[in-house]
């Protein structure tokens, strides 16, 4: 039997490879090669992080007796991993991390249903990971940007903080069971052909939605922040069961395939509407119960119709213009000024040939234009307009962290 210190001795000479055994209390624990991987897999708790090196791989195994690691699992910078795997882990309390992976092919954890976070970022290679029945339940934030995933049907989280799905050119459908999602969702730039259903969503903070072709919220009765969709080619869109946007916008903006928007019980909306250069939506009569706007309300199109017939408070401007003729419509609106409109109907014209062309947001009318005011609308603007961009570079340059 060798004495520790020879064996420390011996080790820090580089004369025996993997003397050195690993501790499940390690921080972190360290994972070189699969033999390393072996010997953590012999753990039943890991304590701290797991983190595989750099020159893991290309096939690395944690199965065995590991069912928990109460830190993260870190994989980042590593193009030579080609397959991670564990067939007993179970839970990681802290965040899933694959962060510029480019190799990776097979991500199979059949058994993991709960972690901290989601981070992937950069995965080139990875088209289907492999979860098991329900998958992963319980997260507080996920981030899936930039990679090769065909589908994410191993995600089948309730109840989310923060989730941004952007810039995977193969994901072409996202079902998701989620519920309540109490801060942000941000859908962009996937697949050009993506379909998107959240049957069972009730509740969520603030959603931008844009570049998908079918959208579904059958379940939706709230919105605390925001709802913003920008640049989508669904055909419809509707919500049934919403009945308020609590303190943010309502925004559909250069869909261009758009023909019909319903919401037939929403009452309120905190900030402003906004319905712009949506060139195949003739009609907007699918705001019935409409009766409070904390906001100014924008709507500029090809539209011959605008019918809201519960209005009844305004706190910001209203603007209508179209490129068609709505002369029986302005003169109901008009009617509105100085009463149920606050800050006065600017203007309600028609066949006028730019109408398409202004697409800011409507912000809350407090400067009178009905336009957008100050620092938050900017912002809320910058966030529709080019928010997969954002966070892709986000995520890409380390900042995601922030984010969650």
């Amino acid at each position: 039997m060798y004495s520790k210190e020879l064996v420390s001795a011996v080790a820090a000479l580089g004369l025996v490879s993997g003397v050195t055994a690993l501790g499940c209390k390690d921080d972190p624990v360290e994972i070189n090669s699969q033999a390393d991987a072996t010997q953590a897999a012999e753990c039943t708790t890991i304590t701290h992080d797991l983190v595989l090196a750099t020159s893991a791989g290309p096939d690395i195994d944690l199965g065995g007796s590991l069912t928990e690691i109460k830190g993260s699992l870190i994989v980042k910078n590593n193009g030579l991993i080609q397959s991670l795997s564990s067939s007993s882990l179970e839970t990681i309390g802290g965040a899933f991390q694959l962060n510029n992976v480019t190799s990776l092919a097979s991500l199979v954890f059949p058994t993991l249903g709960e972690v901290g976070s989601i981070d992937w970022t950069t995965l080139s290679s990875l088209q289907e990971p492999t979860f098991g029945t329900p998958g992963i339940t319980k997260a507080e934030s996920v981030v899936v940007a930039d990679t090769f995933v065909a589908n994410l049907d191993g995600l089948n989280i309730q109840n989310v903080k923060d989730m941004n799905i952007n810039n995977n050119r193969r994901l072409s459908k996202f079902s998701t069971s989620i519920k309540t999602l109490s801060n942000a969702m941000y859908v962009t730039a996937n697949a050009l052909n993506m379909s998107m259903e959240m049957p069972n969503l009730e509740w969520i903070a603030n959603m931008t939605i844009a570049n998908v072709s079918t959208f579904s919220v059958p379940s939706l009765k709230a919105v605390n922040g925001s709802m913003r969709f920008d640049s989508n080619y669904f055909t419809e869109f509707l919500a049934a069961n919403l009945t308020k946007i609590q303190s943010g916008d309502l925004s559909f903006v250069s869909n261009p395939q758009l023909t019909n928007i319903s919401i037939p019980q929403l009452e309120s909306v905190g900030g402003g509407v906004t319905i712009a250069n949506n060139t195949e939506l003739v009609k907007i009569d699918g705001l019935g119960s409409l009766a409070d706007v904390g906001g100014a309300i924008k709507m500029r199109g090809s539209f011959d119709e605008i019918d809201l017939p519960s209005l009844d408070n305004v706190v910001g401007t209203a603007e209508f213009v179209s490129t068609e003729d709505i002369t029986d419509s302005c003169e109901a609106l008009n009617k509105l000024s100085g009463g149920v409109v606050q800050g006065k109907v600017t203007e309600c014209k028609g066949l006028v040939e730019s109408a398409n062309n202004d697409t800011s947001e409507a912000g809350d009318g407090s400067s009178g234009s009905g336009s957008g005011s100050g620092d938050d609308d900017s912002a809320a603007s910058l966030a529709s307009a080019s928010m997969s961009t954002v966070f892709t570079l986000a995520a890409l340059g380390g900042l995601v962290a922030t984010f969650l």
